[in-house]
């Protein structure tokens, strides 16, 4: 397992935009396949967005198409996922994840709080 750093959350109104990054500890990710899911207050864990290496984004949750964007640097060191005209429904602990599939995640960060406010 490969230990994830996350890092951009913060405090926004709704309509503004975050970037949140997603960098492993060690130099590479453990998997081909890296995600972001979040967690709200009292809810579970959903995924959010998630990406490959070699064939770029593959997955949006419905709440989120057209408003985030998942994208890794060419170097493929750093994932991020741009977040725009954010909701207080997005607000959660957002978490990064590697893995080597959808559904096999092994590698994941402590997590950054987004919170937009109404």
């Amino acid at each position: 397992q490969v230990r994830l750093v996350e890092s951009g959350g913060g405090l926004v109104p709704a309509g503004g935009s975050l970037r949140l990054s997603c960098a492993p500890s060690t130099h590479t990710f453990s998997g081909p396949v890296m995600a972001w899911f979040r967690q709200a207050p009292g809810k579970e864990r959903n995924l959010v967005a998630a990406i490959t290496w070699s064939s770029g984004p593959t997955f949006y949750a419905d709440s989120v198409k057209g408003r985030f964007t998942i994208s890794r640097d060419n170097a493929g060191n750093t994932v991020y996922l741009q977040m725009n005209n954010l909701k207080p429904e997005d607000t959660a602990v957002y978490y990064c994840a590697a893995g080597v599939r959808l559904g096999a995640f092994d590698s994941w960060g402590q997590g950054t709080q987004v919170t937009v406010s109404s």
